[in-house]
């Protein structure tokens, strides 16, 4: 099953690079939080001897546009030239939940200053040789909408106004790609979105319509961006080409109860929503983000890689899985150390201590799928 691939890897790195602000109004900068800024280049070099020549990374917008109109690109470049030295490919997100503190998300302004920062990170990497660049535009649009404007649990900071932020980051985001591809018209464009299930408890027949209702929201921010709904946000086939589906081990709840953990009669396979997906949206899907903390890391990630495997072996065009994060780091709501990742907090020297389980896991799965694809395949996979 040669299988040539959309990206340079199958199995990804993702860097945590969450540039929010939360609850207290402090904002959060995991990308430095994580050191990860001082060491981009040798953690690229460290991702690339386990094979990940694929990486998910942010930039970091209220550092780039700290004052109105005015970009300062001291905090990326160092993290671009570091990707072309360790000869990575990074699928940059532009806004990962957060944005310079002077644009008012609710004024039609957001889409014009989104925009143009757009365009300028276009020029940007046209200038360093890019051509064919993976963007992500806004991250999670659909997590960011909840929690920022339905629960108030991050920036802006609102309730019962979901619906509207979900329609002002569409709209964002369709100018964001028409201002990147007058630039770079090769551009690749990355839309990641949380993939969940929702299931009525047994007991209560009467909550199944509504946990199906609940359910396929999941699909509206995509709907919106396809044009398949609300066509005046300005949404159409072209603005969805990639589709990266963020997948942890408590993404599955009963309406109204308790998660879901796999083994439990009511936990749909991951294999069943990836084809879903493919079915409805009929583009690329990888796994952009999937981990979880402590001694479990190895058993999620075979987990998710068996239903990978699983649904390529049914005919879904999978291009990756992303080991996100990739390296620890503190904690949103706490600063408490989260050890989710392949790799430790990294000392002075930037060497990052590494999760030997998950990492003989990551070895036993890139064997399988290179088995899988075959040794046609020009895919890094093993």
């Amino acid at each position: 099953m040669p299988h040539e691939g959309l990206f340079p890897s199958f199995f990804m790195a993702g860097f945590e690079c969450s540039a929010h602000r939360r609850c207290d109004r402090r904002r959060l900068d995991l990308i430095a939080a994580s050191s990860h800024d001082t060491f981009a280049r040798s953690d690229y070099l460290t991702v690339r001897r386990f094979g990940l020549h694929t990486v998910r990374d942010g930039l970091r917008w209220h550092l780039i546009e700290a004052t109105r109109g005015q970009y300062d690109w001291t905090s990326f470049l160092p993290m671009l030239r570091a990707a072309a030295d360790a000869q990575v490919e990074v699928l940059w997100d532009l806004l990962h939940y957060g944005w310079p503190d002077h644009i008012d998300v609710w004024s039609p302004d957001l889409v014009k200053r989104f925009a143009d920062f757009s365009y300028a990170v276009a020029r940007l990497l046209k200038s360093h040789g890019a051509e064919r660049p993976f963007i992500s535009p806004i991250n999670e649009i659909s997590f960011l909408s909840w929690s920022g404007a339905d629960e108030a649990w991050i920036n802006p900071f609102t309730r019962k106004r979901g619906f509207e932020l979900k329609c002002q980051l569409v709209r964002a985001t369709v100018a964001s790609i028409d201002a990147i591809r007058a630039v770079l018209p090769g551009a690749r464009f990355v839309h990641c979105e949380p993939a969940i299930h929702i299931a009525a408890d047994p007991s209560r027949p009467r909550d199944r319509a509504a946990a199906e209702g609940y359910r396929r929201f999941q699909f509206q921010t995509l709907d919106m961006l396809s044009g398949r709904a609300f066509r005046q946000l300005g949404g159409g086939s072209a603005y969805v080409d990639i589709i990266g589906l963020n997948y942890y081990n408590n993404n599955q709840w009963i309406h109204n109860g308790r998660t879901l953990w796999t083994g439990d009669s009511l936990y749909r396979p991951f294999r069943e929503i990836l084809r879903e997906y493919f079915e409805r949206y009929a583009c690329p899907l990888f796994v952009a983000e999937t981990g979880c903390e402590g001694d479990d890391r190895p058993r999620w990630f075979r987990y998710v890689c068996g239903e990978a495997k699983a649904a390529i072996e049914r005919g879904v065009p999978l291009e990756g899985v992303c080991l996100y994060p990739i390296a620890d780091h503190p904690g949103w709501d706490d600063d408490r150390h989260c050890p989710n990742g392949l790799l430790g907090y990294s000392d002075a020297e930037g060497r990052r201590e590494v999760f030997r389980p998950l990492a003989q896991e990551l070895a036993r799965q890139r064997g399988i799928f290179a088995e899988l694809f075959g040794a046609e395949s020009r895919l890094q996979v093993a």
